[in-house]
């Protein structure tokens, strides 16, 4: 009996130290002071929560409960308020966001992005309008790109069409100038969301060429008005995302759980998975769901699309003979090359 009667008590310390932990990093992250002054209401957030745990079990309970709940709402009512943003003075690359019309089969975009990167502050600017016709539309390939281990990948989408293009999507989050990638501070409302559209040289070769990350392509089993499906979702995406700015989030809106939810939209009923949240893993999932090539097992699979060596041998050629030769060998895209 005394253990049951200890329940209600451990069940509120755990929410206790939760919001504990959780209010000293918001509070780091985001309240508007300089880093001295943000430590100092960090620490004293952390002994407000220890004073309230150390009230909860000296028998002042009642009065440790009135207390963090207090200073709780007070905390949730600030957070509330810090809302996101498409103003800002945002790092080299991000200052647009991709726009989409389409009109009968034309695509148009706007703000297309066509970089010629040499190093990541050394590059030339293109920001283009460019159309695509989706009746030309032919495959989609899917891509990860690691830089920090197996268990964490970016996650991309390309559109193949008939005359050899490739336009590639990629939602990240939206850096300031002088920020850096932070997955913890992507938890605490650090970075907004954006859309970004454009050709392969720039989206890909950033990463394998420039970054010297590990990008792995594979080609998706998805029939040209599937792949049409995915496509014109995307364009939602991006219209909403350049109305209605949202957060990045580590765990809950990141490139690969909106992925995850794009391809629920046209395909409903795909299971979550933890694989959706450890991105890295998002390709495994996939196949196992049959969206991707299934003439190899896994294993194999995922040897062959590693691009990263073909990307840099490729350094140097136009954009349509980059995007074919990144390609060689990878199972499922002989057919689609073959059909132009």
């Amino acid at each position: 009996m005394r253990v049951f009667r200890s329940l209600p008590i451990l069940a509120l310390a755990l929410v206790a130290m939760g919001f504990g932990l959780w209010g000293a990093l918001a509070i780091w992250y985001r309240a508007p002071f300089e880093p001295p002054i943000r430590l100092g209401f960090s620490a004293l957030w952390a002994a407000v929560t220890i004073g309230a745990l150390v009230a909860l079990f000296s028998g002042r309970r009642w009065k440790a409960f009135g207390v963090m709940a207090v200073a709780v709402a007070a905390l949730l009512a600030w957070w509330s308020t810090i809302l996101p943003s498409n103003e800002g003075e945002w790092a080299p690359g991000l200052d647009r966001t991709v726009r989409g019309a389409v009109e009968g089969n034309i695509l148009t975009l706007t703000d297309a992005r066509n970089f010629d990167w040499r190093t990541e502050s050394d590059f030339t600017p293109h920001w283009e309008t460019r159309r695509y016709d989706l009746s030309k539309l032919v495959s989609v390939d899917l891509l990860a790109n690691y830089w920090m281990g197996e268990a964490i990948a970016h996650t991309l989408a390309s559109f193949g069409f008939s005359d050899g293009r490739f336009l590639v999507w990629s939602i990240e989050m939206r850096l300031r100038k002088d920020q850096s990638f932070s997955a913890l501070g992507g938890l605490f409302k650090t970075a907004e969301l954006i859309t970004l559209a454009g050709d392969e040289r720039d989206l890909i070769r950033l990463r394998t060429n420039v970054r010297r990350e590990d990008v792995r392509i594979y080609r998706m089993n998805a029939r040209p008005e599937v792949a049409r499906e995915i496509l014109l979702t995307y364009v939602d995406e991006a219209n909403d995302l350049a109305e209605h700015p949202r957060w990045y989030n580590t765990a809950t809106t990141n490139c690969t759980t909106v992925v995850f939810h794009i391809a629920r939209a046209v395909r409903p009923g795909i299971p979550l998975d933890w694989r959706v949240l450890a991105s890295g893993y998002f390709p495994d999932f996939a196949y196992d769901h049959g969206a991707l090539d299934q003439s190899l097992p896994f294993a194999e699979l995922r040897e062959r699309s590693k691009i990263a060596d073909r990307a840099i041998a490729a350094d140097g050629a136009p954009s349509l003979d980059f995007s074919r030769a990144i390609r060689v060998g990878i199972p499922g895209v002989a057919i689609a090359l073959e059909s132009k």
